[in-house]
């Protein structure tokens, strides 16, 4: 789980390294279109749009990453305790 928050983090920094491939080619799709009518003198607000998207994307998907560990790591500590309890209340009779 600290790795996927290290991931996080990065993306919020806007770095590449944690993207995946999917996502990695939409940032740099957006930035260079960007960059191209930027050079024509245009305006560049839908590339910045894009990659906005692109960023909130990966963002969403490092999120439920993390929710998803989280709910597991919760799910067998239940499981865990219940078992315990189990034998302690069994051990009585």
């Amino acid at each position: 789980m600290h790795k996927a928050n290290r991931k996080l983090a990065a993306v919020r920094e806007r770095e590449l390294w944690p993207l995946d491939g999917r996502e990695r080619r939409a940032v740099m799709r957006a930035a260079a279109g960007g960059g191209y009518r930027l050079h024509r003198g245009r305006s560049t607000g839908r590339a910045e749009t894009a990659m906005d998207t692109a960023w909130q994307a990966a963002e969403t998907r490092l999120t439920a990453e993390i929710t998803a560990l989280q709910s597991e790591r919760q799910r067998i500590v239940t499981e865990a305790a219940k078992g315990k309890a189990a034998k302690k209340s069994s051990g009585w009779w």
